[in-house]
């Protein structure tokens, strides 16, 4: 029997790590985030003093790069040439270094067999920006998740909040609006729905309104 795959696309701070992770505990399927492998790569190429919108010098540090997902008491942890760089991922200068590496057609090219061999082996849920477009063009289930850009803004500002990270809203507000801008506008897998996706707009939603909604949606299809 193949494996059922659920796509999940969607600007940054739509909600989509946080509800796919509870989709995916809810109906027992793996959930890959994708960013999270961006953003891995990302943290490589400032570590190692290269500007990540510089494709070729990121280009010539993908053949030492490892990046593994690994998936430990149920909660996917992100390895990077044996580093768990789970919680180093997840500041702000690495949520633009994952948008520059990820216009860059040989990065996209390193991760895309490797997100896709998960998918063929589990029933997964996937998010990211081009997962139901590019990715998991033949997912069964497409859907397109979105917020408004103040209450994703904020939603994300409470997040860095809680990390102990002191960046204004204004600031997390600026920073968003010009991720949104450089993801949707890239020449390479642009941020947009696939045509059969499924739009959902998680404006003024709780967290568990947002999982039930998409647990019935869900449920109609599969």
């Amino acid at each position: 029997m193949s494996s059922v795959n659920i796509a999940i696309d969607g600007p940054a701070g739509a909600g989509k790590s946080t509800v796919a992770k509870g989709l995916a505990k809810k109906l027992g399927y793996i959930y890959v985030d994708t960013g999270a492998l961006y953003r891995a790569i990302g943290v490589y190429a400032m570590r190692h003093g290269v500007d990540t919108k510089d494709a070729e010098g990121v280009g010539a540090l993908l053949g030492d790069i490892r990046v593994e997902l690994k998936f430990i008491d149920g909660a996917q942890r992100v390895f990077l040439c044996d580093e768990d760089v789970s919680e180093a991922i997840r500041t702000p200068d690495a949520s633009m270094a994952a948008s520059n590496v990820s216009a860059i057609p040989a990065v996209r090219a390193f991760l895309l067999d490797l997100q896709r061999d998960i998918a063929k082996k589990n029933n997964c849920l996937m998010d990211g920006r081009d997962i139901g477009t590019v990715v998991l063009p033949d997912a069964q289930i497409k859907i397109f998740m979105t917020a408004d850009v103040e209450e994703r803004a904020m939603r994300r500002y409470k997040e860095l909040q809680e990390k102990g990270i002191n960046d204004s809203y204004e600031q997390v507000l600026k920073e968003m609006k010009e991720r949104d801008f450089q993801d949707s506008n890239r020449p390479i897998a642009p941020l947009k729905p696939a045509e059969d996706s499924l739009i959902f707009d998680s404006t003024g939603h709780t967290l568990e309104q947002s999982i039930d909604e998409l647990t019935a949606l869900i449920g109609e299809r599969v």
